[in-house]
This record gives C-alpha cells, sequence and structure tokens, in this order.
C-alpha cells in the first residue's frame, strides 16, 4: 500500500499483510497491528483478536531492547495510526492483558 494515509478496507489490509509477511516481516507485524485495530473499530472482536496474537507473534522475532529496535516505520497503515513504538508492552496496552 503505497499511499498510508488512505483508509484500506480489511480485506485490502489483508492482501498487504500475506505479501509482507514473505518480504518485510516488520511490516507485516505493523500490518497485523492495524488490522487488529480496524476489527476492533468494527466490534468484530474475535477476529481483533487473532490479528493482535499474529502481530505478538511476529513481533517476537525481533529484539526489543533498545527505542531504534521497536520503533515504527510508517506513521499508519491504510489509515490506522500506528504507535510510536510497537512491542508486547504496547499491543498489550492498547488491547488488554487477557487477550
Amino acid at each position: 500500500m503505497t499511499n498510508s494515509t488512505r483508509v484500506a478496507s480489511a480485506e485490502e489490509l489483508e492482501s498487504v499483510f500475506q505479501q509482507e509477511l514473505s518480504t518485510n516481516r516488520w511490516a507485516a507485524a505493523e500490518s497485523a497491528y492495524a488490522l487488529a485495530v480496524r476489527h476492533r473499530e468494527a466490534g468484530d472482536w474475535d477476529k481483533s483478536r487473532e490479528w493482535v496474537h499474529q502481530c505478538l507473534r511476529l513481533l517476537e522475532g525481533f529484539p526489543s531492547d533498545t527505542e531504534e529496535q521497536v520503533a515504527t516505520t510508517r506513521v499508519s497503515v491504510g489509515g490506522v495510526a500506528l504507535p510510536n513504538y510497537l512491542h508486547e508492552g504496547v499491543v498489550r496496552d492498547r488491547f488488554g492483558e487477557n487477550l
């Protein structure tokens, strides 16, 4: 998705996620976070939870010792604002401990 400010549908975001999964796992984690937010906003709690888990699984593969290591590379994905830093603590803070 070249225009990061355009509001994309969940289906478009899922397509982007699938492409990123094989080429850029960090971007895929950012997209999974965006999908979790998008589904939560739509009231689809089960789908949101699935994407939160996908995001957390992807984040497990990255170091998180410094701010530089967890800094997001984009401001938004498909119209969903990303946090400045993406790591397990941020995700759990935004979506709750009991995922």
